[in-house]
């Protein structure tokens, strides 16, 4: 039996019929588009157009994908080092579906080393407020939504999911912060930021929220962690961002919350028997042992 392609929720004959279509509306060849993503959203580079396409994944709000353009406007405009939307009235609709274009950015083979995060980051922590209405910060809530809706965990699981929220639920209520309240990426990581000549802009810009920066600071020290890139490959990204959050009291209750976010998010999106749900499960089986240094794959 043939096993069915899904590109960002969507399956592949949806996706591509949604990717034409918006590409005629601006005028862009959708031709040889190939994919670059699709585990979250379905990516497409449009190399005769010298563009991405990003169709938000099925479900999502347009709301959404409105407020992610407003934002990056505005970013732009700050001149912030962000990857730039194609000069075009955005979002394009097709139907529900959301679809985005962006200027394409050629990459080399290597990802972009945390180092080149620290910048922006601390450029984006200290910008003011955007005059427009940002979403808080809620990863508490997020992670509740994600654990209801997923399907592929059994009972148990769901359980002990459910009592480590609760726990560090309560744990949160008595962090105390180091850093003043700013504009986060939300998912600052290598995959999330490309190479621009010697330095890095930043990309994919949904979870964006108004919140702690400690919270940025720990997404790209647990991926450093996790995802095998070392702990001096971290140490060079807390050098130049000029803080350590390691060594911030509030460290490992931010590390372990926002780990739980990782790990629910992708549990949500995942089938029975598929390889997400597998690569989940061996993330639960690691927390119940309270082992913080297990090797994670990417999703």
């Amino acid at each position: 039996m043939t096993v069915p392609v899904v590109i960002g929720g969507f399956a592949e004959s949806t996706v591509r019929a949604v990717l034409q279509e918006a590409c005629r509306r601006i005028g862009v060849d959708s031709g040889g588009a190939e994919v670059l993503r699709g585990h979250t959203n379905a990516v497409f580079l449009l190399k005769a157009a010298g563009a991405v396409a990003k169709i938000a994944r099925s479900g999502t709000p347009v709301a959404d994908v409105r407020r992610t353009v407003r934002l990056v406007q505005w970013l732009s405009d700050q001149d912030f080092p962000t990857v730039e939307l194609l000069p075009v009235e955005q979002p394009v609709l097709i139907g529900e579906h959301a679809v985005t274009f962006w200027r394409y950015l050629p990459q080399p083979g290597t990802a972009v080393p945390a180092a080149h995060l620290a910048v922006p980051l601390r450029t984006l922590h200290q910008l003011p407020p955007p005059p427009f209405d940002v979403r808080p910060l809620d990863t508490v809530g997020a992670i509740r939504r994600s654990i209801e809706a997923a399907t592929a965990l059994d009972p148990g699981e769901v359980s002990f999911l459910r009592q480590r929220l609760a726990c560090l639920e309560s744990a949160l209520g008595r962090v105390r912060y180091a850093l003043r309240p700013g504009l986060l990426q939300g998912d600052p990581q290598h995959r999330n930021a490309l190479h621009h000549g010697t330095s890095a802009v930043l990309c994919d810009w949904d979870t964006a929220c108004f919140g702690p920066p400690e919270l940025d600071c720990v997404t790209v020290e647990i991926h450093c962690r996790r995802f095998g890139y070392g702990r001096s490959h971290y140490e060079q990204f807390a050098d130049l961002y000029g803080f350590d959050v390691t060594a911030w009291s509030g460290y490992t209750v931010l590390r372990d919350l926002r780990e739980l976010r990782m790990i629910t998010t992708n549990a949500k999106r995942a089938t029975a028997g598929s390889p997400t749900i597998a690569e989940v499960r061996r993330r639960v089986e690691a927390l119940r042992l309270g082992n913080c240094e297990a090797a994670w794959s990417i999703l």
